[in-house]
């Protein structure tokens, strides 16, 4: 059985993703504070780290620098309400293994958590592109036509869910379950602001809108 460490002081989300793992058969424990979750990422108990950045006493970018330096090689991966491409990029480089912006869904999360304990990533998709639209998964960096965009976490994420999905309508409530997860509101036109952000910054025919169904990612 597979032992995973949650590192969130936010109970509500701490218990969202433990219960989650453990249906699926993880042992899992919550540490609440940077301190506690860096001396229980040391201890060698655990397969895997959830790392949350926003932790209080230090940080999860200092938790993370900490361990690397030790060169303890735990996987982590970091979950942030921090929107930015550089909180994204820090994260990385800092040693983490992968990143997800919240809110986001458990679905996903299990399915990273499963990639990084597999130790295999070999066959692994890197980079999604389509048309002249690219993304890196690993680095966060997007370019449309030749040039680089940059794109905030959330544009990001929904980017990735319409370059999964390339050629497929996807209904305004499957956007907000794929890129806003646990915390969405159904009746919210979030998802129509961050299309026309996204067609702002990719193009304005990049993204086409199919009446009275949802959105569909062009081959521009």
């Amino acid at each position: 059985m597979s032992r995973v460490l949650i590192a969130e002081d936010e109970p509500r989300i701490a218990s969202f993703i433990e219960k989650g793992l453990r249906a699926h058969g993880f042992a899992t424990a919550v540490a609440g504070d940077g301190r506690s979750a860096r001396a229980a990422a040391r201890s060698g108990d655990f397969d895997l780290m959830v790392l949350d950045i926003g932790l209080p006493g230090i940080d999860g970018f200092e938790v993370l620098r900490s361990l690397r330096a030790e060169r303890c090689t735990i996987p982590v991966i970091v979950l942030t309400a921090r929107d930015s491409v550089q909180d994204t990029v820090a994260g990385l480089e800092g040693g983490a293994d992968d990143y997800m912006p919240k809110p986001f869904r458990f679905e996903e999360l299990l399915a990273r958590v499963r990639l990084r304990l597999a130790g295999n990533r070999q066959g692994e998709v890197t980079v999604l592109t389509s048309g002249g639209l690219t993304l890196d998964l690993r680095t966060r960096r997007a370019s449309a036509d030749g040039r680089t965009v940059d794109l905030s976490a959330r544009e990001f994420a929904l980017a990735e869910t319409f370059l999964r999905h390339p050629g497929q309508v996807l209904a305004r409530e499957q956007l907000l379950s794929h890129v806003w997860g646990y915390d969405f509101d159904p009746g919210s036109n979030v998802v129509d602001v961050y299309v026309r952000y996204l067609r702002k910054k990719l193009g304005a025919s990049r993204i086409e809108t199919v009446r009275g169904m949802g959105y569909r990612l062009a081959e521009v």
